[in-house]
């Protein structure tokens, strides 16, 4: 066992110092750029990479909390080859929490556990390595992936061919990134209704606040502490929420029926004050007013109470028809999946920059852009302003 865990030591020092050659690399701000699309049916955020011999562009959906990249390998590829079970590469695939240690079906392919989150589909992928290209240049030779089988594509958006993972393991798109490039372990994204990006590498100009991001037994994702909930300046009888999980797969943010009653009855009496009207609710929200400009104030009190994740008008409503809105938070029930309490969803994110450090474990995130008439599109133009090419 001490000497597999010294073999996979080497080989991810290996991976440290080795540079793919295969094609041309830009790096911007020494870090790489990808483009990011919202679809409109399923709310998924979707992006782009060039995988494979001849080159194919691969739709994807972006996964926060995802271990891995995993694709429906339908296409044939030249330069595709299968990692062999025991080698130093199924070792650091087989490194992180999510994966169960069960005998391999196969005497010879590495398998590795994978999930579609959305369904809660689940199965075991054959690791396999490939040229990864990414639009603006940057690739990897040998860059590792899951071969996943067509069912688990149920539910991901038009065209999608699979899941690109952003968690904490190895195999992880940041992970191998920074395992091939000589880039710091951060990286950045700024969703919107449209189009945002995800870009590694030095932080992005924006005064952020930042708080630590907390481990959970057994998963890859990003979680944070909620010290407490107000709502118009006013305290919530809560008890902390530990472990928020900030997902791009979760449409709207998600709370435990107990929760959830709670901070809408406090919503629903703030909103009274400031004659709001209600008005029956449209699924799969749960409190719904009557249009109107001025709205209460949301603010998740995290480490301290300077520390405050402020959600306004923008992120806190969704328009349902041009005389209905609905508060954009959803009952979980009392059972929600990975055991957690609350999920802040991605149309809670948009239009912030949030910045996930995993040098130092924390999470640095920004005001509402358009609140400070801002926007994803100024803050990757700023990006993408002096490309260095490699």
């Amino acid at each position: 066992m001490a000497n597999s865990h010294l073999q996979l030591l080497l080989y991810l020092f290996l991976l440290t110092i080795k540079i793919s050659s295969s094609v041309q690399t830009t790096l911007f701000h020494g870090g790489f750029l990808l483009d990011i699309t919202k679809d409109a049916q399923t709310l998924q955020y979707t992006t782009q990479l060039l995988i494979g011999t001849p080159q194919l562009p691969t739709k994807l959906v972006v996964h926060l909390s995802g271990q891995s990249l995993w694709l429906n390998c339908a296409h044939s590829s030249s330069s595709r080859h299968f990692v062999r079970h025991g080698s130093l590469p199924c070792l650091m695939a087989k490194s992180g929490g999510q994966t169960p240690i069960v005998p391999s079906p196969s005497p010879t392919i590495c398998d590795v556990h994978q999930e579609n989150p959305i369904t809660g589909s689940t199965n075991f992928g054959d690791l396999a390595e490939d040229i990864v290209t990414v639009s603006d240049g940057m690739g990897v030779d040998r860059f590792l992936f899951l071969c996943s089988p067509e069912y688990l594509l149920k539910t991901l958006a038009t065209g999608a061919k699979g899941m690109l993972g952003f968690g904490r393991s190895k195999i992880a798109f940041q992970s191998q990134a920074v395992n091939n490039f000589d880039i710091p372990r951060k990286f950045s994204i700024c969703l919107s209704s449209s189009e945002g990006f995800i870009f590694s590498g030095i932080g992005i100009s924006k005064s952020l606040s930042y708080t630590p991001l907390i481990s959970t037994h057994g998963h890859d994702g990003y979680y944070v502490n909620v010290k407490s909930i107000k709502i118009n300046g006013r305290k919530l009888v809560l008890q902390p929420i530990r472990g928020v999980e900030i997902s791009t797969v979760v449409p709207y943010t998600t709370m435990k029926s107990p929760i959830y009653g709670i901070f809408t009855k406090a919503y629903v009496k703030a909103a009274s004050s400031m004659n709001m009207t209600m008005v029956a609710p449209v699924a799969p929200f749960g409190v719904c007013f009557s249009s109107q400009r001025k709205v209460p104030e949301i603010e998740l009190v995290l480490q301290s109470e300077v520390v405050k994740w402020m959600i306004q008008g923008r992120n806190s409503m969704v328009q349902v028809s041009d005389s209905v809105m609905c508060l954009g938070f959803v009952d979980g029930g009392l059972n929600m999946r990975g055991s957690v309490s609350m999920v802040l969803g991605g149309y809670q994110l948009e239009d912030h920059i949030l910045e996930f450090n995993l040098a130092t474990g924390m999470l640095g995130f920004s005001p509402s852009l358009l609140r400070e008439g801002d926007s994803c599109s100024n803050m990757k133009n700023a990006v993408v302003s002096t490309p260095l090419t490699l």
